[in-house]
C-alpha cells in the first residue's frame, strides 16, 4: 500500500478501478488485482475529497472492507447499511459515482451521505448515527417475510455503537435469530487492543467452515448430556473472552468473529465468504485506521476526520483548530468563551455534550474543567435525562447540542426535563440551514418543535453579542431555556466581556417606517434573518424589529406594530409551520386582531445540501427573495 504525506494534485492513474461501472465486476477479479483496486481506491479517495473537500479520515480507513464488502456481497440484491455515512465515499466511488465524487457535498450535486433516491446501492438513507443495525434487522425480516432470499450486513462503528438505539437493536436481532451480519468498523480501540498475529488467527479459526461445522455438531451431541450444552457454551465463550470482547455479543445473540486486521484484504474477503450464509445473527469485528494511506490523518485522525478543499500548495487544511487568526469568531466560539467565563463565576455549571466538543468548541472548557464536563459519546437522549437528573440536585447544566440532534432527545425534554420544571439550558447549535451536509443536518424545526412545549424560553440571537447576553439570560431562567444560533460566524459585532442577562421577552426596535398610511410594512425578523432584514427595510421603507425572543413574545411590540402598519412579515430560518411566524398569527388571533400577516421562512419540505447562501437564496430567504416576496403580496 502506498503511504500519501500530501494530497495528489493531478487525477492519479487508476487502470483498474476505471474499468469498475459497478461492484459485480470484483466479484471476477484475482487477489492481486483486488489489492490494486483498493491501492487506487485510495488514491482516488484522497485526489477527489482533495477537489470538493469534506469527510476524510473514515473513508480512508474502510478502503479495504469496502472492497471485500462488495466482492463477498451480491450488492445491490444483497441488502448494504453504511451508518452516518461518513465513510461511504470509498462505497459512492464503487458503485458508479466515481466522476461526480469532485461534486459531492455541493449544491446539485452528489449528497454528503448514502441516500436511497442517489442509487440503488444506497439502501438505507443515513445521516445521523447509530440507525444501521436497526434498519439492516428490518430489511432482513421482511426478507424473510416475504421469502426473498437476501443477505443482509450493518457496518457500524464503534463511536456509533455507543448510542442506546444500537444496543436496542442489537438485543432485538438476537431475540427474534434474525439472519444478518453486524461489522464493527473499529477505529478507536475502545473495544479491544490492537490486533496482533494471535487475534487474527483466533478469527480465522473461529469463521472457519470445520470450526464451525465442528461446533455446530458438538452441540447436536452435547444436547443429549443434561448439563453438557450449557457447561459447553460457558467454557467457550470464557477461552473467547480472555482474547476478545466475544463474551458481551454472544450473549446478545450473535456469533462473534474477530477481531480482524480490517486493512488485511485477503482475510476480510475470506472471512466474509465464510460467514455470509450463517443462519442467525453474525457479528464481525474489525480493527481499522482511521485516516488509512494518509500519513497526517493517521497521526491526527479527529482533525483530519473532514477537510476543506486542495490549497494551491497542495496541502489541505483538517477541521483541526489552527493558530489563531484574526477573524470574526463563530457563534459556537462565543458559547466556549461564554461557558468557561459563567463557569469561573458559579461553581454549580456543568458542561454536557453528546460528542460534540469539537464541534460545540468545549475544547477549553473540557481541559479547564474536566470535573464539570460530560461528553456523554452519541447518547442525546441519555444527555438530556442526565441534566435533568443534576438539575434535581441543585446543578446548573448546559447542554450543547446541535439542532438536528436535539430531536433524538425530544421525549426526555419533554419528559424529564420540562414537566418537572427543571433548570436546564440548552445551547442549541447548527440552527437553520448548515450547507453541504444536507437534510439531515439543517436544523430547520427547533422553533417549532421547542414551541409547543409548556414552561419553554426560546430566545434566537442576532448577532455575537446578543448570543452571549442571551445564554446568560437562558442560564439564569429558573427552568427549562434554549438559545439557537446558526453555524459559522456572525456580523462581527464587538463581544461584552460581561455577563449581564439579556431581558427575556422584550424586542429591539432597529428602524421606525417613514411610509405613508397604506403602504406600512413591519419585518420582524428572528435570529439570523435579522441581517437580511436590513436591506429589506432600508428598500422599503419599512419597520425592523429585532423580535429576539420566540417564546415568550414580546407582546406589547406586536400589537403596537399591528395597531401602526397594513403588513406584519415574520422572518425566521425555520419552516413555516409552527414556527415563530405562527406563534405571532396565535398571539395576533388571541386578541382579536386583524392585520394582513406574510410567514415568511423554511418551506414545507426538505431543502437539500450546497452552500447556506445557495439554500437561503433558493427558498427566497436572502434580501432579494424577502423584498419580492413583500411586493408579491402588496401587489
Amino acid at each position: 500500500m502506498k503511504l500519501y504525506d500530501v494530497i495528489p494534485a493531478e487525477r492519479p492513474v487508476t487502470p483498474l478501478l476505471d474499468s469498475l461501472d459497478t461492484p459485480a465486476a470484483l466479484r471476477a477479479m484475482t487477489q492481486a488485482q483486488l489489492l490494486q483496486v483498493a491501492d487506487e481506491l485510495r488514491a482516488y479517495l484522497l485526489y477527489s475529497v482533495g477537489r470538493s473537500g469534506g469527510h476524510f479520515g473514515a473513508g480512508l480507513g474502510v478502503v479495504e472492507l469496502t472492497v471485500a464488502l462488495h466482492q463477498a456481497l451480491e450488492t445491490p440484491h444483497d441488502r448494504l447499511v453504511w451508518d452516518v455515512g461518513h465513510q461511504a465515499y470509498p462505497h459512492k466511488i464503487l458503485t458508479g459515482r466515481r466522476e461526480a465524487m469532485p461534486s459531492i457535498r455541493q449544491y446539485a450535486g452528489l449528497a454528503a451521505f448514502p441516500r436511497r433516491a442517489e442509487s440503488s446501492y444506497d439502501t438505507f438513507g443515513v445521516g445521523h448515527s447509530s440507525t444501521s443495525i436497526s434498519a439492516a434487522l428490518g430489511m432482513a425480516l421482511a426478507s424473510a417475510t416475504s421469502g426473498e432470499k437476501r443477505r443482509v450486513c450493518a457496518v457500524i462503528g464503534d463511536g456509533a455503537l455507543t448510542a442506546g438505539m444500537a444496543f436496542e437493536a442489537l438485543a432485538h436481532a438476537g431475540h427474534v435469530d434474525a439472519n444478518m451480519l453486524v461489522v464493527l468498523n473499529d477505529n478507536e480501540m475502545s473495544i479491544s487492543e490492537n490486533v496482533g498475529g494471535i487475534a487474527s488467527y483466533l478469527a480465522g479459526i473461529l469463521s472457519s467452515k470445520p470450526y464451525l461445522a465442528f461446533r455446530e455438531e458438538g452441540k447436536r451431541v452435547l444436547s443429549h448430556l443434561p448439563g453438557a450444552l450449557e457447561l459447553a457454551r460457558r467454557t467457550e465463550e470464557h477461552m473467547k473472552g480472555m482474547v476478545s470482547p466475544a463474551t458481551l455479543f454472544e450473549e446478545m445473540g450473535f456469533n462473534y468473529i474477530g477481531p480482524l486486521d480490517g486493512h488485511d484484504l485477503p482475510n476480510l474477503i475470506q472471512t466474509l465468504r465464510n460467514i455470509r450464509d450463517l443462519d442467525g445473527p453474525q457479528f464481525l469485528h474489525v480493527k481499522t485506521c482511521k485516516g488509512r494511506g494518509f500519513l497526517p490523518a493517521e497521526a491526527d485522525p479527529i482533525g483530519y476526520h473532514a477537510i476543506t478543499k486542495l490549497e494551491k500548495n497542495g496541502e489541505v487544511s483538517s477541521s483541526k483548530p489552527v493558530a489563531p487568526v484574526k477573524k470574526k469568531p463563530k457563534y459556537c466560539n462565543v458559547f466556549g468563551e461564554w461557558l468557561c467565563d459563567m463557569a469561573a463565576v458559579d461553581q454549580r455549571l456543568i458542561g454536557i455534550t453528546p460528542a460534540m466538543r469539537e464541534g460545540s468548541d468545549l475544547i477549553r472548557f473540557s481541559k479547564e474543567y474536566p470535573d464539570r464536563y460530560y461528553d456523554v459519546a452519541i447518547a442525546e437522549q441519555h444527555a438530556v435525562t442526565l441534566a435533568a437528573g443534576m438539575a434535581c440536585e441543585a446543578m446548573k447544566p448546559v447542554v450543547a447540542i446541535y439542532s438536528t440532534f436535539l430531536q433524538r432527545g425530544y421525549d426526555q425534554l419533554i419528559h424529564d426535563v420540562a414537566v418537572q420544571e427543571l433548570d436546564v439550558t440548552f445551547a442549541i447549535d447548527r440552527a437553520g440551514l448548515v450547507g453541504e451536509d444536507g437534510p439531515t443536518h439543517h436544523g430547520s424545526m427547533d422553533l417549532s418543535y421547542l414551541r409547543c412545549v409548556p414552561g419553554m424560553v426560546i430566545l434566537a440571537p442576532a448577532d455575537e453579542a446578543e448570543c452571549r447576553a442571551m445564554l446568560s439570560a437562558a442560564y439564569h431562567y429558573p427552568g427549562p431555556a434554549a438559545v439557537r444560533y446558526p453555524r459559522g460566524s456572525g456580523p462581527g459585532v464587538t463581544i461584552p466581556a460581561h455577563l449581564e442577562p439579556m431581558a427575556i421577552g422584550k424586542a429591539e426596535l432597529r428602524r421606525e417606517s417613514g411610509a405613508e398610511p397604506g403602504k406600512r410594512v413591519a419585518l420582524l425578523a428572528f435570529g439570523s434573518l435579522n441581517g437580511p432584514a436590513v436591506e429589506v427595510a432600508d428598500s422599503l421603507d419599512a419597520t425592523h424589529l429585532n423580535m429576539r425572543s420566540v417564546k415568550p413574545l414580546d407582546r406589547d411590540a406586536i400589537l403596537a406594530a399591528a395597531a401602526d402598519h397594513d403588513l406584519l412579515v415574520t422572518l425566521e430560518e425555520n419552516v413555516v409551520a409552527g414556527g415563530a411566524g405562527s406563534g405571532v398569527n396565535e398571539l395576533l388571533a388571541a386578541e382579536g386582531v386583524q392585520v394582513a400577516t406574510l410567514n415568511l421562512g423554511l418551506p414545507d419540505a426538505f431543502v437539500e445540501h450546497g452552500k447556506p447562501g445557495e439554500l437561503l437564496a433558493e427558498c427566497g430567504l436572502d434580501a432579494t427573495g424577502i423584498e419580492a416576496s413583500i411586493h408579491a403580496r402588496l401587489a
